[in-house]
């Protein structure tokens, strides 16, 4: 389902947006702002796993459209976010191994927009990002996917590496994009994969690392030492597109 990607300003509008479900990305709260009402939003917060951070009144008033916030705001995605069992399902309805791109800290949503539109041509049945540090459901990223976040499932989770533990149960092993990794092409991608990609300057956080089987290195022939982290995504995904047609 598609919303318009918004700010709420004032305790009781932000409250009603958690109660009604809308896909809140975060939730900004006054510094020190320990009422009754926020103190509500807070707890209905904290039960939806919706992220919550603090902030002084100066960067409260800056993310304001309004200058009417009461000391909380919270942005809402563009667009909603999918269940694991969302991707799972996707994958069994074609009779294939599930193939998942799992995102760590890509924070550009330009990337995001890239990504999901290459995962999506490449077929993937989903892409999973984290709740925190990462670019979210934005307008900018749906521009950018080129409509394919209508089609691919996008699922935000609050730990990478628990997840990664959970789907490994369902038969799924994992591959981390890493510089130092074995070549691409003398790997073994076939089967039911899931695809870690990190960010351009950290890559992949050391603990989603050792979560994940192997890694997969792209040949590196020029003067820098890395891709665009969408070109990257798109370089490994069509690999494991090349080797599942081999099969």
């Amino acid at each position: 389902m598609r919303y318009e990607e918004s700010i709420i300003e004032g305790r009781n509008a932000v409250s009603e947006a958690i109660k009604s479900g809308r896909p809140i990305d975060r939730i900004f709260v006054l510094d020190g702002c320990q009422d009754g009402p926020v103190n509500t939003i807070k707890r209905e917060a904290k039960k939806r796993d919706i992220q919550v951070r603090f902030v002084k009144k100066e960067r409260l008033d800056q993310l304001s459209e309004t200058g009417h916030h009461q000391g909380v705001l919270a942005y809402v995605a563009a667009y909603e976010y999918a269940s694991l069992e969302d991707v799972f399902k996707a994958a069994k309805d074609k009779g294939e191994d599930p193939f998942i791109l799992l995102l760590d800290g890509i924070e550009d949503p330009h990337n995001l927009g890239a990504i999901i539109r290459t995962a999506n041509q490449a077929g993937a049945h989903g892409v999973i990002i984290p709740k925190n540090r990462a670019a979210t459901l934005t307008a900018t990223v749906a521009r950018t996917s080129a409509g394919a976040i209508n089609y691919t499932p996008v699922v935000k989770v609050t730990n990478l590496t628990r997840c990664i533990e959970e789907m490994k149960k369902e038969g799924l092993w994992f591959v981390c994009a890493d510089m130092k990794g074995e070549v691409m092409y003398r790997q073994n991608l076939t089967g039911p994969i899931g695809l870690v990609i990190g960010s351009e300057g950290e890559g992949v956080s050391r603990l989603v690392k050792e979560a994940c089987d192997l890694t997969a290195a792209i040949p590196m022939k020029g003067d820098i030492d890395s891709l665009n982290a969408s070109v990257a995504a798109g370089v490994l995904c069509y690999e494991i597109v090349r080797q599942r047609m081999m099969q």
